[in-house]
């Protein structure tokens, strides 16, 4: 299939202009020997564009495309890629590359490679050349980082998995989400509800533990099997020391009380954070794991191998996100990126209509 030498993206200008979308040409990275080209058919809206686009996570290198949640067509393969075919139905996720040489890589844990590299925002070693994302007619990713996608799953309803899909699916499984298990899913948003649909498919009780009840009914629909309202009096105290795990989605510390939220841990058991808030973070005391021993700590996105069971499993249980499709058009993006600031969305939007932007 014939490709580019350039792509074309909508790409931001600067932090102060952060809604303001502008159809661009750029040069990708050099084509290696591992390279897979992808036409993109569609690309999930993520928090972090908003977190990156507008300033919020720090300075950025403008002008940037961004978007990390790919579905499209590979049309073009190195010559040592053995993982891909060229036709395929493929995603892209938030990271392109890391060395598959170091103790974390070789250890199915390669998003924490100190040489990893993000699918937008990063500068390519040697290159100077600023990775492009999936807000864009294509994109170009080392093999490894590039899954095919089970013809079970709809395009829209798989885009939204590579990232917020295993962003909560990869501490579910590394902390022993399953059968027997109680497990708590902080913030029902575009992680949080893949949370649930995944520890339900893993086979876990699963409760959601939101601010109020205004998502209550929606956390029953997926599947949840109770509801915690951390707003009302003496919330957490008939379920202390009941969890077996608990996946924290919030994206926001404000009047955060760590210490009720780790008191619903059993002993030893795990408060993993997933959300990335802007800001300082919470402020935990020693004192505050005393009552349990609870484990307090985080997760990066997921392995390879975490990301094809992943998406097998959302195939063979029908896991279906909750989505909202948006033609892709600098308007739209406008919108939908103001949209999502508010968070005014159930519980994802996916760009769409690409060939009507890029041709097909």
């Amino acid at each position: 299939m014939p490709y580019p030498e350039t792509f074309t993206g909508f790409q931001v200008h600067s932090a102060a202009t952060w809604t303001e979308f502008h159809k661009n040409e750029f040069q990708p990275k050099p084509f290696g020997d591992y390279d897979v080209d992808i036409k993109i058919e569609c690309c999930g809206v993520c928090g972090s564009d908003v977190h990156t686009l507008s300033g919020g996570w720090g300075p950025q290198h403008y002008p940037l495309a961004v978007g990390h949640e790919i579905i499209g067509t590979a049309i073009r393969v190195g010559p040592k890629v053995t993982l891909i075919k060229e036709g395929q139905r493929v995603g892209v996720g938030a990271q392109s590359y890391s060395c598959l040489e170091c103790r974390q890589c070789k250890n199915d844990n390669e998003t924490y490679c100190r040489k990893q590299l993000d699918t937008y925002g990063a500068v390519w070693p040697d290159t100077g050349i600023v990775s492009q994302g999936g807000y864009s007619s294509h994109v170009r990713t080392h093999e490894h980082w590039v899954f095919p996608i089970p013809d079970g799953l709809p395009s829209a309803v798989a885009a939204p998995m590579l990232c917020a899909g295993l962003t909560a699916y990869s501490p579910l499984v590394r902390n022993g989400c399953g059968p027997g298990k109680k497990v708590g899913i902080v913030g029902l948003g575009g992680i949080g509800h893949l949370g649930v649909l995944f520890a339900k498919a893993l086979g876990a009780e699963v409760w959601v533990i939101s601010r109020t009840r205004s998502k209550e009914a929606d956390a029953k629909k997926l599947g949840a099997d109770g509801f915690l309202a951390a707003s009302e009096p003496g919330w957490n105290e008939p379920h202390v020391m009941t969890f077996d795990l608990i996946v924290s989605t919030a994206n926001s510390f404000d009047g955060f009380d760590v210490d009720a939220y780790l008191s619903l841990l059993d002993v030893h058991a795990r408060w993993v954070s997933v959300g990335l808030p802007e800001g300082d973070g919470i402020k935990v005391r020693s004192q505050t794991f005393l009552a349990n021993g609870c484990f307090f700590g985080s997760s990066h996105l997921g392995s390879r191998r975490e990301t094809l069971e992943m998406l097998q499993l959302a195939a063979d249980k029908g896991i279906k996100t909750w989505v909202e499709e948006v033609p892709i058009g600098d308007k739209n993006l406008a919108q939908v990126l103001q949209r999502l600031h508010k968070g005014d969305v159930r519980y994802r939007f996916v760009l769409t209509n690409y060939q009507d932007q890029f041709g097909a």
